[in-house]
């Protein structure tokens, strides 16, 4: 989820989530810009984010059905969307390598990256951790390519139309 924080922080948009515990990332993308808040509360929820008409709700399978700021949103209307859907809507139009399998993809996701960034002198990356070479999960690079840890739990991979696939361990 950071590394779209930081896309959207690096387009200009406001960011604010939720996140249940603090961590070295969550500081990291509180000083982008992001705001925080590390207790389930629909309270807690900045007054700048409680315009369905403004705001786009992204989560993962990790938050529970039941949780309160997800259930608020869903009461008050807003769109809510997966994170493989977000990253759906962001590929379109760019040339997608997506990486699936059991292990290793966030290594192979940013292999991919690299050599883009190397070969090409472009492209971006949403990984699946802290790459230690570009010291980010976002790799933000001009032109199409665009490379994506595509996720196969709750079958999340199915929400990509990669050019090129890349499944390990199958």
């Amino acid at each position: 989820m950071s590394a779209l924080a930081r896309y959207f922080l690096h387009e200009g948009q406001r960011v604010a989530g939720y996140d249940r515990v603090r961590s070295h990332l969550t500081d990291q993308i509180e000083a982008e810009g992001a705001v925080v808040h590390y207790e389930e509360d629909p309270a807690l929820i900045p007054a700048d984010f409680r315009d369905p008409a403004t705001t786009i709700v992204v989560y993962t399978p990790a938050v529970p059905a039941d949780h309160t700021e997800l259930r608020w949103f869903e009461e008050h209307g807003f769109e809510i969307v997966k994170r493989s859907q977000m990253l759906g809507y962001l590929s379109q139009g760019k040339f997608v390598m997506a990486v699936a399998g059991t292990h290793g993809k966030t290594t192979t996701t940013t292999l991919v990256a690299w050599l883009n960034h190397r070969v090409t002198g472009g492209g971006s990356a949403f990984l699946g951790g802290i790459s230690r070479n570009f010291s980010s999960n976002l790799v933000l690079g001009r032109g199409r390519r665009l490379a994506v840890e595509a996720d196969e739990f709750d079958r999340s991979f199915l929400r990509l139309w990669p050019d090129v696939a890349v499944v390990s361990s199958a």
